[in-house]
C-alpha cells in the first residue's frame, strides 16, 4: 500500500485493489482494443537473473488464501442466484497472439552493466499479491508450487479485468530484485530498480511497433496508473 495526495486530500493506493478500479475504469469507459502492460517485479526463477524482462502467459492472483488445520476440509460456502453466469479463473491467459508476437523479441539482450546482457524470455507463470514479498522461503514456495517467474503487485489485477470483459492483454516484467532470495542484509531493488524498470520501458516499445505492423492496436497501462 502507498499513500499519496492531491489537492491536499490523502490517497490510498491499494495496489490489486487500485489497479483493478482503474482497468475497470480504462475498458469500460473507452473503446479499448487492447492493453500492454509492464513495470517490475521480484525474480522467483533461478534461471534468470535482475535485469531480465519477463513476459508470462498465464497470470494469477495469489493472496487469497484459506489457511486450515492439518487434515481438515475448507468450509461450504453458501450460494448465491445471480442473474449473470459465473467463471472461475485462476491461471488467467494472456493474449495468445499477443504472447506470439512476443516471441519475435526473445534473445533480445539489452545494455546493462551486469554479469550478462539481461535478455527477454517468455515464462509460462507469473502471479500477484497484496504483498511484497521478500522472504526467501515464500519465493521458494511460490516457485516450487505454481512455477512462477515474476512476482509482483498489480498483473493479476489487470489479467482478470481484461479477461472478464473479453479484451486482448499482455504484460511486461523486468526483474528488479530476487524477492528475497539474495543477501539478508538488504533487497536488491533500492540498486536494480532504474536499470529494471528502463529495460521493460524498452522492452514495451519494442513490442508495439510489432502490433502496429500486425495490424493491432493496444491502449498501453504502465503499472501505476
Amino acid at each position: 500500500m502507498s499513500i499519496t495526495s492531491y489537492r491536499d486530500r490523502p490517497i490510498v493506493d491499494l495496489q490489486l485493489a487500485a489497479c483493478t478500479c482503474s482497468s475497470q475504469l480504462l475498458l469500460s469507459l473507452f473503446k479499448v482494443k487492447g492493453v500492454v502492460h509492464w513495470g517490475i517485479a521480484g525474480n522467483a526463477n533461478e534461471d534468470l537473473q535482475i535485469g531480465d524482462v519477463t513476459i508470462p502467459q498465464h497470470w494469477a492472483h495469489l493472496s487469497l488464501w484459506n489457511w486450515q488445520r492439518h487434515g481438515e476440509r475448507a468450509p461450504a460456502r453458501g450460494r448465491r442466484r445471480l442473474h449473470q453466469a459465473r467463471q472461475h479463473a485462476f491461471w488467467v491467459p494472456v493474449s495468445k497472439r499477443y504472447y506470439d508476437l512476443a516471441g519475435k523479441l526473445e534473445g533480445l539482450e539489452l545494455p546493462a552493466c551486469l554479469p550478462r546482457p539481461p535478455k527477454v524470455a517468455r515464462v509460462p507463470r507469473g502471479c500477484s499479491a497484496n504483498v511484497y514479498t521478500d522472504n526467501a522461503s515464500y519465493r521458494q514456495f511460490l516457485r516450487a508450487h505454481f512455477r512462477c517467474t515474476p512476482v509482483e503487485m498489480e498483473s493479476a489485477a489487470v489479467a482478470l479485468v481484461a479477461h472478464q470483459l473479453g479484451v486482448p492483454f499482455l504484460t511486461i516484467r523486468s526483474l528488479s530484485d530476487l524477492a528475497g532470495g539474495g543477501s539478508s542484509l538488504s533487497n536488491e531493488a533500492a540498486t536494480f530498480l532504474a536499470i529494471a524498470a528502463q529495460n521493460a520501458v524498452d522492452v514495451m516499445l519494442k513490442f508495439v511497433p510489432l502490433l502496429a505492423a500486425a495490424g493491432e492496436n493496444a491502449r498501453l497501462l504502465p503499472e501505476d496508473v
